[in-house]
């Protein structure tokens, strides 16, 4: 199975990132999974009040 040239190149420019390396400024890890672990706990804190008891 063959690509067209055109296509090959458009997927080879999108694996590399373009000029940039593929990272992204605004996309902090730290940030990211902070705030992730945050909604997760939130969600664990919703969760168990729902789920107590009675």
């Amino acid at each position: 199975m063959s690509l067209h040239p055109a296509a090959h190149s458009v997927l080879v420019a999108l694996a590399e990132g373009g000029e940039h390396g593929g990272n992204h400024n605004s996309l902090n890890p730290a940030i990211t999974g902070g705030g992730a672990l945050v909604a997760l706990l939130l969600l664990l804190w919703i969760t168990t009040r729902f789920n107590r008891d009675r």
